[in-house]
């Protein structure tokens, strides 16, 4: 196994199911638990020092993101560049590319954030809704016309594990 910018924190070191595929560019820190079939891409940075990090089953996480002190729940999809701050995303959700989240928000499970979207401190989506802007707003998904459910179904059929598993230069 390639060796990973993986590194203790006071005595927690990072845990990675043997069916995740963690890319070796990488960096977990401290109390992190990665779960089976998810995918790590490059540069994602996974920090758990003041708080866990929870990675779900078959969720994905999106080159250059960051996530500190958050909970992801399964077959959730995390966007290039987004940067989740002790932020619970629940099952399914999908997070865009440079999203940003602060602290203490929820994400409901079925939820879609758009691309560059910025969610305020204590922020709590209800499931399936649609948010927007900067800062956020917050639609349910029913009223905007967006087939959610085939824009989540895109991303939480297995297409990016799959892909991750092509990957085996990245995921050694």
């Amino acid at each position: 196994m390639v060796d990973r910018r993986t590194y203790a924190f006071e005595g927690t070191q990072p845990t990675i199911d043997k069916t995740a595929r963690v890319s070796r560019e990488a960096t977990l820190v401290g109390d992190v638990d990665i779960g089976a079939d998810a995918s790590i891409w490059p540069g994602v940075v996974l920090r758990g020092d003041v708080g866990p990090v929870r990675i779900g089953q078959a969720t994905h996480v999106g080159d250059n993101a960051t996530i500190h002190a958050s909970q992801l729940g399964d077959q959730v999809m995390v966007g290039h560049g987004a940067i989740l701050n002790e932020t619970t995303v629940e099952d399914r959700a999908l997070v865009g590319f440079n999203a940003t989240t602060n602290s203490d928000v929820t994400i409901g499970s079925g939820s879609i954030v758009a691309a560059g979207t910025v969610v305020p401190d204590g922020y709590d989506i209800p499931p399936e809704s649609f948010v927007r802007g900067v800062p956020a707003e917050i639609t349910p998904l029913e009223k905007t016309g967006i087939d959610a459910e085939a824009i989540l179904e895109e991303y939480s059929s297995g297409e990016y594990t799959d892909l991750a598993k092509r990957h085996e230069e990245l995921f050694e």
